[in-house]
C-alpha cells in the first residue's frame, strides 16, 4: 500500500471552498459500477514538475474505503470536474496536493468525445 501524501505533515494551505471557472489504479467499468463521485489527487514539487494524478473511487457499501481508478475511466463514464477543490502543502517536503471532487455529468449523457472544441489531451481530469 503506497501513502498517498509524503508524510503527516500536510497542513491545508489556502483553505477555499470553490473554484473558479496519469494514473496507476486498476481498470474498472465505470458506466455499471456508477460510484456517487470520484476523488482526483494531484501531487506537485513546489515550482516543479506535477508529479501524479490519481483517481479514487468509495468502495460500494464501505463510504470510508477508496479504490484507485484509471483516468480513462472517467472519461468513459462521463464524469466532470465539480466547483470544489481543496489545497494542501507539506513545509517540510515542499510539496503540494490538490484535491478535487468528480461527479457523473447528470445532464449529458452523451460521452466525451475528441473534436477540435474538445481534443482529449485537453479533457482535464
Amino acid at each position: 500500500m503506497s501513502s498517498l501524501f509524503c508524510c503527516a505533515d500536510i497542513r491545508p494551505y489556502r483553505p477555499q471552498e470553490a473554484s473558479p471557472g496519469s494514473g496507476e489504479g486498476s481498470k474498472v467499468n465505470l458506466i455499471d459500477h456508477t460510484p456517487p463521485f470520484a476523488v482526483q489527487l494531484v501531487r506537485q514539487a513546489n515550482y516543479g514538475p506535477l508529479e501524479s494524478k490519481r483517481y479514487f473511487i468509495p468502495v460500494q457499501g464501505k463510504e470510508s474505503e477508496f479504490v484507485e481508478v484509471v483516468e480513462d475511466d472517467l472519461v468513459q463514464a462521463n464524469f466532470q470536474k465539480l466547483n470544489s477543490y481543496k489545497n494542501y502543502k507539506c513545509g517540510v517536503h515542499t510539496k503540494f496536493f490538490e484535491v478535487n471532487l468528480y461527479q457523473k455529468d447528470p445532464v449529458n449523457k452523451h460521452h466525451w468525445r475528441a473534436d477540435l472544441a474538445r481534443p482529449a489531451s485537453s479533457i482535464d481530469l
